[in-house]
Parts: C-alpha cells; structure tokens; sequence
C-alpha cells in the first residue's frame, strides 16, 4: 500500500469518527429522536449482540451464497450472449433490443414476479442478482468486440486468420479490459439483487433481517443491518479492484 493510499485512508477513518462523534452529541444533547435516529452506541450495542450470538453468520452467509451464486452465472450468461450478438448479426437483432429494455428499466422490480415463479428459496435470489449481473456484462462484451479496430480484424484475416483464432487473440484481449472494467460494478449488482430478493420475500438472509427491521420499526437493528451491508460491499469491492489490478496490471506500469 502506498503511502498516499495510507493517508487517504486515515483522512477517511478520522471524517467517519467525527460524523459518529456529531451523531452521538446530538443524540446526548437530545438534538435527534432515538426512536428514528438512535446514536452509534445503541447501533453499536445492536450490532455486537448480533454478532456475539451469532444470529448474524447464518443470515450473512445466505445473502453472500446468492450473491456469488448470481455473480457466476452472471458472468457466463453475459459473456456468453454478448459474444454472440456481437459475433452473429442475427443473434443481435434478437438479443439487443431486450438488453436495451432491461437495462432501461430498474431490473430490481423483477424479484416479486422471480418470487412467484420461483418461491422464496434460493432460486429467486440467483435470479435476480444473475440478470442484474448478466445486464451489465453483456454490454461490456458486446461493445468491446464491436470497437475492436476494424483495420485489425481485416488484416488478420488477410494473413489467414479464421474465427477461432480472431476471437482468442483480438476480440478476447480486448473484451477482458471492458468485462473487468464492469466488474467492479457487477459485484455490488450481485450483492444488491441477492439482498432485494431477500428483502420482498424470504425466510433468511440479510434483506430478511432489514425486512424485519422495518416491520418492528427498530431502527438500530436496520441501521446496524444497512453498516454490515456496507462492510460486505466495500470487502467485495476491494477484492474486485485487487483482481482488476492484477490482471490489468499493464495500465498501472
């Protein structure tokens, strides 16, 4: 880690502390009503309780199951058919349009009918958070193949080059930039389908825990509940970027 990241991440810690230091004086002063703000100590004392029972584990390891369930299949989906419509003008009078509507629309109104048809298990969850997912990596592919040079692909096939060999040495070099490059985006995508699914209807998981929250109107318990969830997508994402950087590492040379 280098020194500027270190002083960033310090500069970030100490704001954090300051905003929870204000948040708990005006709570102390009596600034802010506990019952729909509560201060950091009584979310603090929320959040042990859940961990030190353990009723945190099973319900944290439902959501992160669905979400790397969804992130997988995800990826295979949209790779695979933004590869085909790119690659088979046909496929993409087929395929486009739809992509296109999908992404239009907010894809998360998608996990009451995915409950329907799926039940409340795990199936609805994958669902959601592989079409979230699947969305997203199918425009990456496809744009990537489709803005490979042109003159490229002529003289590679002038020197003999077939399909096969085009597809492993230009169009994959140049779509595993943009995939990556989305990569990011599509694991907080995983994450969220996996905990909206939760959220309209399950008997587990993290969006079961908030959904529960709401209903009894305990605040502390869905703050808590909202700061796990931030913790999980920050891990994942600083995973996701050590990924990109390693594979990418050529841009950071």
């Amino acid at each position: 880690m280098t020194t500027r990241r270190r002083v960033l991440l310090v500069r970030r810690a100490v704001a954090l502390l300051v905003l929870l230091a204000i948040w708990e004086g005006m709570s102390v002063a009596g600034w802010a009503d506990p019952f729909y703000a509560p201060p950091p100590s009584a979310v603090g004392q929320v959040l042990a309780e859940l961990i030190a029972g353990g009723d945190l584990w099973p319900h944290l390891g439902a959501t992160v199951i669905a979400a790397f369930a969804g992130l997988v299949v995800g990826l295979a989906l949209g790779v695979t058919l933004g590869f085909a419509a790119a690659l088979a003008p046909p496929v993409a009078d087929l395929l486009e349009p739809v992509m296109i509507l999908l992404n239009a629309i907010p894809r998360v109104i998608l996990a009451p009918l995915f409950v329907i048809w799926l039940g409340i298990g795990l199936a609805s969850k994958l669902a959601l958070a592989t079409i979230l997912v699947a969305v997203l990596i199918f425009f990456a592919v496809y744009n990537g193949v489709r803005e490979v040079d042109v003159r490229l692909v002529e003289r590679v096939r002038t020197l003999g080059g077939g399909r096969r060999f085009l597809v492993r040495e230009v169009y994959v070099p140049s779509v595993t930039s943009w995939v990556l490059g989305s990569f990011k985006v599509a694991v907080g995508f995983a994450f969220t389908g996996a905990v909206v699914g939760e959220f309209v209807a399950s008997s587990r998981g993290l969006g079961y825990l908030l959904q529960f929250a709401q209903s009894t109107y305990n605040a502390s318990l869905t703050i808590a509940l909202i700061f796990v969830i931030m913790a999980v997508v920050l891990l994942l994402f600083a995973c996701a970027e050590r990924i990109e950087r390693r594979l990418l590492r050529w841009r950071y040379l």
